[in-house]
This record gives structure tokens, sequence and C-alpha cells, in this order.
């Protein structure tokens, strides 16, 4: 089963997601694994080697950053490490026996190792188990960057399919908002009470972990963003290369069949066969003429991209010519072409399908006869004829006006306009200046 591209989005999107939690948490998972091998075994009052060992109880001291020294009456002081403070379980103002660690070097303080009483009554490990536990604590880290990961990526990633540099901006805009009222309620461990809150609950708002962090997190996102909507941008380019080299085949194809049909040939070979039978030889000889130019001019001209406007109206003055013995003072061209346009240029055979429809599709008579206007208006050809619905109408496939506009588009990369109301149908054809040599 195929997925929908808006699907396939999601499913991108949330599979990054994953790949950038998993990175913005490698360090957390890394520094847990240390501090589990660093830790004294849970629910054990073994001791570790006692190096300045004390059983008088100190003062426990909590710095506003989290860390803390356990003071001793006269003065000495134990350091007592930020994590060991949350994991405990420890407050301001504990009175603590405990054993310590030895210094690491000359001047330094000792360390807090295992508590051994506080506020005078045995300390209980097990009660450290009344608090998230780390797995959780990695859980919740994993999805919340999951979910951070995410946001910004829908955010950034649906520009890519309007892409341009203004707008991918104004989505890193939308996104950096997004990543700061994420940051308000990212998952945060209080360092006093070891509850999950919400960081704006937390009272630390700037922690430096939880900064850096998210920075990342913002950062690998919207450069893989960048990355990606620029890859996507390359290979739509490609494809629509594709999709217009394969379009122009098939209506190149579809033009030459169009143009020379076999019923266009075969109702000029009888209005030939008219002519000749009333003896109408100068009439006959000159249609001879105007038809072969106008199939000389068909096939020479099938793979051409443009011509000039005067050499398709010395085209459509001999097509035209071919309708006008077929009906006879019933269809009538009336051309005002601005001189200065003449020179300028449009895709070849751009006007035999819109007078050919306006012969189908309208009926012509001596009382009411057809008019078919072909001018120039700043720059564009206007083709316009009355509507005159026959009255059992032409099959319409829409075929020919759908090959005009998609050669237009290929060859110009400008689009025709079509104007059809009840009483007229007009196209407008923008014209391209002359390249200066």
């Amino acid at each position: 089963m195929r997925l929908s591209p808006k699907y396939s989005d999601i499913v991108l999107n949330m599979l990054v997601a994953v790949v950038i939690s998993l990175v913005v948490n490698f360090s957390y998972l890394i520094l847990l694994l240390v501090e589990q091998r660093n830790d004294p075994p849970h629910l054990s009052t073994e001791r570790i080697e006692r190096v300045d060992a004390r059983d008088e109880e100190g003062i426990l001291h909590v710095s506003p950053d989290g860390h803390g020294y356990l003071v001793y009456p006269g003065g000495d002081s134990v350091y007592v490490m930020q994590q060991r403070i949350r994991r405990l379980g420890l407050e301001d103002g504990d009175r603590l026996v405990a054993d310590l660690v030895p210094r690491q070097r000359p001047g330094a303080h000792p360390a807090l190792s295992t508590v051994l009483r506080r506020n005078g009554e045995e300390f209980d490990y097990s009660t450290i188990y009344n608090r998230p536990s780390e797995l959780l604590e990695l859980v919740l880290q994993i999805v919340y960057y999951l979910v951070v990961s995410f946001v910004l990526l829908t955010i950034l990633t649906s520009v890519r399919h309007d892409y341009s540099v203004r707008r991918f901006v104004l989505r890193c805009l939308w996104a950096f908002v997004a990543a700061v009222a994420l940051y308000f309620i990212a998952p945060v461990t209080q360092w006093r009470t070891g509850h999950v809150v919400f960081n704006f609950m937390g009272g630390r708002m700037l922690d430096y972990m939880l900064l850096l962090k998210c920075s990342f997190a913002v950062v690998v996102t919207m450069l893989y963003a960048h990355i990606y909507v620029l890859i996507t941008q390359r290979q739509a380019i490609v494809l629509e290369n594709e999709r217009l080299k394969n379009e122009n085949l098939t209506t190149r194809y579809n033009m030459l069949v169009g143009q020379i049909n076999p019923h266009f040939f075969f109702n000029s070979l009888n209005s030939l066969a008219m002519l000749v039978r009333e003896r109408q030889d100068e009439k006959a000889l000159t249609y001879i003429d105007q038809l072969s130019y106008t199939f000389r001019y068909i096939i020479q001209n099938g793979q051409s991209t443009l011509m000039t406007l005067d050499e398709e109206l010395k085209f459509i003055e001999a097509y035209g010519y071919l309708f006008r013995i077929r009906y006879a003072d019933k269809l009538f061209f009336d051309v005002s072409v601005d001189e200065r346009y003449r020179s300028w240029r449009l895709p070849a055979l751009s006007l035999q399908p819109l007078v050919g429809n306006a012969v189908k599709h309208n009926a012509i008579t001596r009382s009411n006869p057809l008019h078919v206007s072909i001018r120039t208006v700043d720059g564009w050809l206007v083709i316009s004829n009355p509507k005159h619905p026959k009255l059992e109408a032409e099959p319409s496939t829409g075929i020919g006006l759908e090959n005009l506009r998609n050669r237009w588009h290929l060859i110009t990369g400008r689009d025709i306009e079509i104007l059809d109301t009840e009483t007229d149908f007009t196209v407008r054809l923008p014209l391209q200046k002359p390249e200066l040599s």
C-alpha cells in the first residue's frame, strides 16, 4: 500500500524526529550509565573507605544552582554533588552524618559518598525509589525532544511544496516561536522534591543543560529541514523537466495528428473537386497552391518552437482561403495587426486550431455569416468570434485547446487566456518580443 504524499511527509518527519531525539539524549544516556557505576549499591549500608571520616552532624547548605556543601562545626566543609542532592532527596538545612570519599587533589574538599543519618534518623535508601526512576526520566526526555523535533519539522518542511526564501525564513521564525513555547513546558525534575514538572514550574527556567539540548535540537532540525527542502526542490525541478519533455513529445504528436486529419483533407479535396467541376480553373490553381502551402507549412513547422507573427499570418491566410472557398461569402477573417508586432514571435501553428474550432462549432450561413477577428492589443494576439451554435452541436473533446495551452506554457513559460461567454469566444495569446541580435 502506497502512502499519500501528506502521510509520507508525516512518517518521514516522525522518523527524523526520533533520530534527532536519540542524538540529543545520547550524552544524557552515557552520563546516566556513568552515574550508575559511581553510585553506591541501593539498599545497602556498605561503607566506602572513610577518609576524613566524621561521626558528628554537618549542616547541608544548597546553593541556587543545586550544588551543596556539608558544613561541620568549626568551619570544615564537604562538597555534595548536585546529582546526589537530587537523587537522595536532600534539602537545604538537613543535618547529616555521612561517609566521605578521598580528596581528588591537594587542597580540594572531600566529597559526600553515603548518607548514614539524616536529621537524627537513620537514612533509608529505599525512599529513593519513591522518586522518578532514571529510566522514566530518560523516556520523558526522549519523548519530549521527539515532539519538539516533529513539530519544528512539520512547520519547516511544509514550505517545500511552494518554496521561496521569504516563506522559508518566515517558517523559521514560526519554528523559533514554537521552540520557545515548548521550552516552557519541557519536563524537568525538581532538584529539591524530585517531582517531574513543567519547566516553568521548576524554578530554574534558565537551566544551562536544558538550554543547550533544546538549542542543539532546534539547530539540527532547521539544518535538516533546509537541506531537505532544497533537495526536494531539486528533485521537483528534475521531475518537472522530465514531465515537460514527455508532454512536449506527446503534444507534438497530437498536434501533427490533429492538424493533418482525414476530415480536413477530404473536405479540401471536395472543395477542389467542386472548383474543377465548375471549370473555375484560376481558383482551382490558387486553391492547389494554398493547399500545398498549408500542408508544407504544417509538416515543416510541426517540430518548430517559435515563428514570427508575420509567418503565422501568411499561413492563416492560406489556411483561411481553403475555408472561404468552402463557405463562399459566408466566412470572413478580420485581421487588424499592428505592423510593429509582425516581428514578434509565437509558437508555430497556434492560430490553426482556433480557426478550425470556430468553423467546427458554429453555424455558418448566408444570413448569418461568421466573422473571425484577429488583432493585436498591447503585446497580445487576440482571436475571437461570435458564437452561433449549430442545431446539432459537434462533439468537443477540448484536446485542441489543451494542447495549445500546454505548448504555450512549455515553449514560452506563459499561459494563454480563454474567455468563453454566452455571446463570444475569445483567446488571448501573449506574444514574445524578438531577441536583439
